[in-house]
């Protein structure tokens, strides 16, 4: 008798059907194979490391500390692959490695981006402390009354 060689990998496979047929089986592991032949790539923020292993040129821009969710966001909204790395000489300051395929739509991020970053202080309603004290002047403006006591009444 001839054993095969064992392959010390192994392979959940979660099916949900109404009736596991023979067909519905050889369906869910076609399709387990191919996703195993041809992993996903990542995409979004990663490792620079893993980033540069697909083999393309890779290009690199500075933003600040205080922008780094900001920008993630709207990177995140234009599918842009990138990857962050603090600056060793300028500790405020962030890489941002990005493929060079990328550039168009980078572009179109850091524009979006550099909109909402000066827009978003001119749109910006006044805080609710700063409308409170523009009341308390309004109200220090205003004449005082003084109450009456005898009569319940107003005095001018």
């Amino acid at each position: 008798m001839m054993q095969d060689q064992v392959n010390e990998k192994s392979v959940a496979l979660s099916v949900k059907a109404g009736k596991l047929t023979g067909r519905v089986l050889a369906k869910a592991m076609a399709a387990a194979l191919r996703r195993m032949r041809n992993p996903k790539e990542k995409h979004g923020k990663q490792s620079i490391r893993s980033l540069a292993r697909r083999g393309v040129s890779l290009q690199d821009i500075e933003i600040t500390d205080g922008n780094i969710k900001s920008f993630e966001r709207v990177a995140r909204k234009y599918s842009v692959d990138f990857a962050l790395k603090r600056d060793a000489a300028n500790p405020g300051r962030w890489l941002v490695f990005f493929r060079a395929k990328d550039a168009d739509a980078l572009t179109a991020a850091f524009k979006e981006f550099s909109a909402r970053a000066l827009g978003h202080d001119q749109n910006r309603k006044p805080s609710l402390l700063a409308r409170l004290a523009q009341f308390v002047e309004v109200a220090k403006a205003t004449p005082n009354r003084v109450r009456n006591k005898e009569h319940g009444g107003h005095e001018h």
